[in-house]
This record gives C-alpha cells, sequence and structure tokens, in this order.
C-alpha cells in the first residue's frame, strides 16, 4: 500500500467532509524542517469525493514521477492568513489552492515578487481556456514591472439567484410570474413580503442581501450591481476612472437600489452584520425568499433531501440590466499558485502541469459535485454541464457564456477595495442612515483614489 502523507488531523476531519484549519504551531513547526518535503496547501473540500479525485490525481503524478507530496488541508479563513505569514517570513509551502485568496493575497503576492511566474506552464495549454480565466490570473509584478501568469485558473464560480418555489406557493406565485427586466424581478420578491406579512408571516423577507462589512459576499454581490448599472471603475489599462461623473451617477443608482431593500424593509434587520455564511444560514432557515450566493453551496447543503433539492429549491440567473441588455456574470477564478520562496519551483510546476490536464480537472470538478465549474470552456460542452440532470448545474452552466473578470484582475490595488472593505461601509452607512448614497458614494470613490494612489 502506498504511503499517503497527510495532516493527520487534516485527513481525519477531511474524512467527514468537515474543514480543517492551522495555526501559529504549525506554521513555527514547520519552519524547523524548511523544504524538507514539498508542500501542497489546498483548501478544505466539501465532499470526500473531492478529496478522492485530488489524491488520485496526485498519487498519479507521484507514480510516474516518483515524488512524494505532503498535502495539508485548510479551512477558508486560515489558508489565506497562514500562506501570507509564511510567504512573508520565507517559509511558505511549495504550492497553494485557494478559494477566495483571488480578491486581496494574490495580487498582492504577485506584486510583491513573491509568486513564481508560471507562464511556462500555461502557455502549452492556454487555448483551452477562457479568455476571463486567462485575465484573472494575469498578474503585474511591481518589483520586476511585468505582467504575466502567476497563478493557473483551476475552476470557477459565478453569483445565482435562489429562491424557495413551495414559498412562493405558500403567498399564491410561482416561477411563470418572475419578471426577467431588472426593476420587475426586484418588485416580484417585494411583492411576495407584502402577500407574506397579509397572511400573518412577519418572520419572512422577501429579499436576503449581506449589508455588512464583515461579508466578503457583500463585496461580490455589490460588484455584480455595478456591472448591472454598467459602472466601469477602470479602463482596459487598469487606471481608474473614478472621476467621470457617469461612474458617480451609476455607483449611486447601485447603492441606491441595494441598501434599498434594507432600508424599505425587505431584507432582515441582521443583515448589517453578516458574515459570509449568514445570508445562507437565513435562506435554509427560510426567513428570506430569495437570496444570491457564489457557487452552489446552499443547494447542495439540501442534496439529503430530494424533494427539497429538485423541487423546492431553485436556482436561476440574473435579470436583464436597467436598460434591457442581458446580463454579464461576474466569474471568480479560483486559482492555484506556486511561492517563490519554495525550492521545489520546477516540482511545483510539474505537478500543476499534471492537475490541469482536461481529464484531471474534470475529474476533481466532478468530486467537487457542482462546488465549482470549469475554466476550460470544452468541458462544459460535456453533458455532465450541458445537459445535466441536475437543475442547479444547469442554471449556472449557462452563466459561463456571458463572463467577466473582477477588478482585481486589472489592477492589483482594488484588492484592498475588497480588504478594507469599501462597499460593505458605504452600504452600512446608508442602512445604518448615517450617509446618503450621494454622500457614501463619494466617500467610496475618496477612499478607492486614496488607495490606488497610495498602493505599494
Amino acid at each position: 500500500m502506498r504511503r499517503r502523507e497527510f495532516n493527520q488531523l487534516s485527513l481525519f476531519i477531511a474524512s467527514l467532509g468537515l474543514s480543517a484549519c492551522t495555526s501559529s504551531t504549525f506554521l513555527n513547526s514547520r519552519k524547523q524542517e524548511k523544504n524538507s518535503k514539498f508542500r501542497l496547501w489546498w483548501i478544505q473540500s466539501y465532499y470526500p469525493a473531492e478529496t478522492e479525485a485530488l489524491s488520485q490525481i496526485v498519487a498519479e503524478w507521484e507514480e510516474q514521477t516518483k515524488n512524494k507530496v505532503e498535502i495539508t488541508f485548510f479551512n477558508d479563513g486560515a489558508i489565506n492568513r497562514d500562506a501570507v505569514n509564511s510567504a512573508n517570513n520565507g517559509n511558505p509551502p511549495d504550492m497553494m489552492f485557494s478559494i477566495t485568496a483571488e480578491f486581496s493575497d494574490y495580487p498582492k503576492l504577485a506584486w510583491e515578487n513573491k509568486l513564481v511566474d508560471i507562464a511556462d506552464v500555461v502557455q502549452p495549454v492556454k487555448d483551452l481556456f477562457s479568455p476571463s480565466a486567462l485575465k484573472a490570473v494575469s498578474y503585474k509584478n511591481g518589483v520586476i514591472g511585468n505582467r504575466s501568469y502567476y497563478a493557473v485558473p483551476l475552476v470557477q464560480s459565478a453569483l445565482s439567484i435562489h429562491y424557495w418555489r413551495d414559498l412562493l406557493a405558500d403567498v399564491g406565485m410561482n416561477d411563470a410570474d418572475i419578471p426577467k427586466d431588472w426593476d420587475g424581478f426586484w418588485q416580484f420578491w417585494k411583492t411576495a413580503q407584502d402577500k407574506a406579512r397579509a397572511k400573518g408571516k412577519k418572520e419572512i423577507y422577501g429579499i436576503g442581501l449581506p449589508m455588512s462589512m464583515e461579508a466578503d459576499d457583500t463585496i461580490s454581490i455589490f460588484e455584480q450591481f455595478l456591472e448591472a448599472y454598467g459602472v466601469d471603475l477602470l479602463d482596459d489599462n487598469g487606471s481608474l476612472r473614478t472621476d467621470d461623473p457617469k461612474v458617480r451617477e451609476g455607483l449611486i443608482k447601485a447603492l441606491t437600489k441595494y441598501s434599498g431593500f434594507y432600508v424599505d424593509k425587505y431584507n432582515p434587520p441582521t443583515a448589517v452584520e453578516w458574515s459570509s455564511a449568514d445570508n445562507n444560514q437565513s435562506f435554509l432557515s427560510r426567513n428570506v425568499f430569495m437570496t444570491v450566493n457564489p457557487g452552489l453551496s446552499i443547494p447542495v447543503a439540501q442534496q439529503f433531501d430530494a424533494e427539497v433539492y429538485n423541487k423546492k429549491l431553485v436556482t436561476i440567473g440574473w435579470p436583464q440590466t436597467p436598460n434591457g441588455k442581458s446580463m454579464s456574470n461576474l466569474s471568480a477564478v479560483k486559482q492555484a499558485v506556486i511561492f517563490a520562496g519554495s525550492d521545489n519551483q520546477a516540482t511545483a510546476k510539474s505537478l500543476l502541469s499534471h492537475i490541469i490536464k482536461p481529464d484531471n480537472l474534470f475529474l476533481y470538478l466532478k468530486g467537487a459535485g457542482g462546488r465549482y465549474f470549469p475554466t476550460m470552456p470544452q468541458l462544459l460542452e460535456d453533458p455532465y454541464y450541458k445537459d445535466s440532470k441536475d437543475p442547479h448545474i444547469l442554471s449556472v452552466a449557462k452563466q459561463f457564456q456571458n463572463t467577466r473578470s473582477f477588478y482585481t484582475a486589472q489592477n492589483p490595488a482594488h484588492s484592498k477595495v475588497g480588504s478594507q472593505q469599501v462597499w460593505g461601509k458605504a452600504i452600512k452607512s446608508i442602512c445604518k442612515g448615517t450617509a446618503s448614497p450621494e454622500k457614501a458614494a463619494d466617500e467610496a470613490i475618496a477612499q478607492i483614489k486614496d488607495i490606488y494612489t497610495q498602493w505599494k
């Protein structure tokens, strides 16, 4: 039997399908044995099948190359923090895969020359990836002064809308009633709440969107609203366009619409304090008719109940933009990187090249059970997605026909817009009544301009 080198706690938790985490003790112990092993850090899987798929892919590479890999699984909150700390301390893992680092940590690490330029890994298979996926991993190195591929776009997710079909039925509404136009769509959920209130159901809200500085989802969902209102914060060169009056006007409209759900009491009052998981919890507790969430973690949590998963819970795409056009969906590209502090860079590139073989990526994606979607268009054409019998997978797969990258792919400075919760601060100030949409927009623009000016 082959020996697998897993962190014991991580392996035990992974077998239960739960999250593993690390501590400073783990990092300090690793400093004593720097580079003694090839270390791969990976985000904790939701399912044993996802872990098994990764293990199978790595094991095949080990057999071919006679190398050994130590895989450690981390929860989402720990992996980014510990990776940045270990990189700053000169003892990073050789390779890492995170599902949130693209919003803040990867752009900064690439800028600081702490990631390896892996264009030689990407270029041979460049044509297999979508243009938006490639754009998402093209980072600027502030030390060398070049832009190149400092990550590989393994998988992606998009923001989907989920709602309860049976809750709508309870108030005499159904799927066919949902409008496609922007204002009509959001009014539909307000009407659902009004009808629920008329039936004495005071605990149910029409809309469940985060309005807080604590939820990372606030950032991605609000930037989808910016997309809806045609707000282009950056030009093609990654330079700010905030002095354009049209940008300010669009930002005010997006802030007014988004925070208006809370101000008009169609969003739970606790939303101003929500973490990223709380809109999921509010929805699954059936306290809201609809919510927005990246990936399919909400329906996946209900897979144990076929009636709920296939009939009661529904996943749909976005309505048309306010000007009646089809919405471009923001795609969050989940990336693997190699650290510049690794003494095993050639080995890491070899493993990464093996992982991104289409058959291997497809194996991993199927193991993830709809948690992620392909960055390779040819995989999206597979019946697993294109003709899926799973209503949630089929719905989300259609969204990747028209995608755009987040702003961090254009300018690494934008990572601080997220880490400093510029959007959450603006939205919360309107919800709390301490700022008008106009004032909140002006304060956000001023903070963004300062971030870009001071970026290092």
